[in-house]
């Protein structure tokens, strides 16, 4: 097998696509027993795990692995794997002390132990911060110098174009580098190992949380190789992305600090909702916020942390330096000013489906972080979960790569769907900018049955897709379009078949949950 650019394949032990925490670690862990080749789209560092801002949940101690394990669970609204909660909870400090050794810095109390906060449905203080709200940045650092003085060889804006599949396995994948004369040259690498770290897809959705690089190439890639996706309907929107003209999220530990929710009017209302007021779910909160905006003409609703310095003893821009520089630059102050605030597509808790270790269901593919649904979250994450499951499985997917183990499959009790669908890059026929606004629309905080429709209609192509060829020359903005448009259309999928609510997912057609919850699972037609 030659590299499509006419050169030699260049070959490796393991080859991890993605940088941020998933990617960073299992790269590190791999490199102390194998040869490997990191690939990454922008540069080391620059994705999702950069701009987390409330911190990682870890037990903090012995007595809270049960309850984190039960506040996973109650989260999850029943869809979640209780043996991989239980073995994230349980990996969670011994993984969060390796990190610190690697240089993070976590950010510690007037006696010397770690600083922990509190978010959102979490029982107890358990959440790790750095420097206030930049811990997403100080990690990524963090291990990012750690590869630098490692042996990985790292490929910085290097583009995921395919996976190689021979004889059913995962033999390597083709990626876009940059040539001499700034084109790009198709590359090709080949690993006894794959793993996929490329986090999520929020550039699905008009409104998001997430860094442009986030098109769900990794989740498409597998897709077309012929991996298993699984729980794609369970789409997480955080509650408080600034609605201003730079929009930011505002994390979920300002809430943890007492501040409150009010709708135009000044009202506060999540104490109308549920018992657990501005700490109850993620998915209560932002749809309780887009109601309260409904019934106020859409006007944004106001997250007031004016009594935050107070409860807290200290000013409001040392404990959260970076949101409240955000707010600044666009002339609030959170010590005096509410801020307005939306919800925004935020996390996919579905993915490419995999075993507590990150083994998918293709052999010699493995996959780890936002691109992976081990089962952990179910149908809603909690709070600051997401940087420890890539921290846990970055590392277990390196301690599996020996194993003799068979390829992920679906359990007895799971919903598994064929569908039809693409095993090469399809172009998108819709501008990406029409794609996000039909998500949105359609596939956002609530959907309904004529809703779905209208999305699938209009991710559906009139005419014979146009297949893209092999060459290097196609712009990486219309493969990133192609991946999207993929994405959305198993969102949409998955999303009209599950007709019950759950989580995150809520139809407005069936709010009712269902009597036992399922995981869904799409699988793809074989050629």
């Amino acid at each position: 097998m030659s590299a499509l650019s006419g050169s030699p394949a260049e070959r490796t032990d393991v080859l991890v696509v993605g940088a941020g925490i998933a990617g960073l670690t299992a790269a590190l862990e791999a490199a102390r027993t194998r040869s490997v080749v990191l690939v990454t789209k922008t540069s080391l560092g620059d994705g999702s795990t950069h701009y987390a801002q409330g911190g990682i949940a870890v037990a903090s101690g012995r007595d809270d692995v049960a309850a984190h394990v039960a506040d996973t669970l109650a989260a999850g609204a029943g869809l979640a794997v209780p043996a991989a909660v239980q073995a994230l909870c349980a990996a969670g400090p011994e993984a969060v002390r390796v990190l610190a050794e690697r240089g993070v810095a976590f950010d510690r109390g007037d006696d010397g132990h770690w600083s922990l906060g509190l978010e959102a449905a979490h029982s107890r203080p358990r959440i790790l911060h750095v420097d206030g709200d930049r811990t997403g940045a100080a990690i990524s650092a963090a291990l990012s110098a750690a590869v630098r003085r490692s042996d990985v060889d790292v490929r910085e804006q290097a583009f995921l174009a395919d996976l190689v599949v021979e004889d059913g396995r995962v033999v390597g994948a083709d990626v876009l580098l940059p040539g001499p004369d700034g084109r790009d040259v198709r590359r090709r690498f080949l690993a006894s190992a794959v793993v996929l770290a490329t986090g999520g897809a929020g550039q699905l959705f008009s409104r998001t949380t997430n860094p442009a690089v986030a098109t769900a190439d990794g989740l498409a890639a597998a897709w077309r190789a012929g991996a298993d996706v699984s729980d794609l309907e369970m789409y997480q929107f955080h509650p408080t992305a600034a609605a201003l003209p730079r929009p930011f999220l505002v994390s979920e530990a300002v809430r943890g600090e007492g501040a409150v929710l009010l709708d135009a009017t000044g009202h506060r209302f999540m104490p109308d909702v549920d018992p657990r007021a501005e700490l109850a779910p993620r998915d209560v909160v932002a749809r309780a916020i887009a109601a309260a905006m409904g019934r106020t003409g859409g006007r944004p609703v106001l997250l007031d942390a004016t009594g935050v310095s107070a409860r807290l003893g200290t000013p409001f821009a040392q404990r959260f330096p970076g949101i409240s520089a955000l707010c600044r630059e666009q002339g609030l102050d959170p010590e005096t000013d509410p801020v307005p605030v939306t919800p925004a597509a935020h996390y996919w808790m579905g993915g490419v489906r995999t075993d507590a270790a990150g083994r998918t269901s293709l052999p010699g593919l493995w996959a780890a972080g936002e691109v992976a649904c081990t089962g952990v979250h179910g149908a809603n994450r909690l709070a600051s979960n997401s940087l420890l499951e890539a921290l846990v499985t970055g590392g277990r997917v390196v301690a599996d790569l020996d194993a003799d183990g068979p390829p992920a499959q679906p359990g007895p009790d799971e919903d598994v769907r064929t569908v039809a669908g693409p095993a090469a890059t399809v172009a998108a026929h819709l501008p990406r900018r029409d794609l996000q606004a039909a998500l949105w629309e359609h596939t956002g905080l609530v959907r309904e049955a004529a809703g779905l429709a209208v999305a699938t209609k209009l991710l559906t192509p009139e005419e014979e897709p146009v297949t893209l060829d092999a060459a290097a020359e196609v712009h990486r903005g219309t493969r990133e379009d192609a991946n999207l448009l993929l994405a959305g259309q198993l969102l949409v999928t998955a999303a009209t078949a599950r007709e019950d609510s759950l989580g995150a997912h809520h139809r407005s057609d069936h709010p009712a949950p269902p009597r036992a919850a399922r995981r869904l699972t799409l699988r793809r037609t074989p050629c």
